[in-house]
């Protein structure tokens, strides 16, 4: 069993990754929260807007094959059936996938106001297929 540095260090990694996809995939509004020390749940909150639900769909697919390729397990997901507010819970990161009605319903940046922003890029390998000046999420 991995040690809790490294889990921590993997957790965080996990958490960027599922940004990374999202972003690729153009959600919008993506954002990593950082919440160590200030959830007992969870230690990294990934939000993001889909625009459609066979995007969010896909998106929640496409970031739980990740994970899972990373050794990550899926401990528990809800909301695809509804395609509205989709999360996936991989205990020490959680993905929260809204619509945008949602997104603003809930804002879970509001409510974790105090937790600070994870700084994240786009893989290279997606952000160089990206037209010139399209910004398809923000990065913190």
């Amino acid at each position: 069993m991995a040690g809790p540095a490294k889990r921590k260090r993997s957790a965080r990694a996990l958490a960027i990754e599922a940004a990374r996809i999202a972003h690729g995939r153009h959600a919008t509004d993506v954002c990593v929260l950082d919440l160590r020390g200030i959830s007992p749940v969870t230690d990294y909150f990934v939000i993001l807007t889909g625009t459609s639900n066979r995007q969010m769909r896909s998106l929640a697919d496409e970031i739980a094959a990740a994970a899972a390729t990373a050794g990550h397990r899926l401990f528990g997901a809800a909301g695809a059936d509804s395609a509205t507010w989709i999360l996936l819970d991989f205990v020490d990161v959680v993905v929260h996938l809204f619509d945008e009605t949602h997104r603003g319903y809930y804002d879970l940046e509001l409510i974790w106001g105090d937790a600070p922003r994870v700084r994240w890029r786009p893989s290279p390998e997606r952000a160089a297929g990206e037209e010139g000046g399209r910004k398809h999420g923000r990065r913190e």
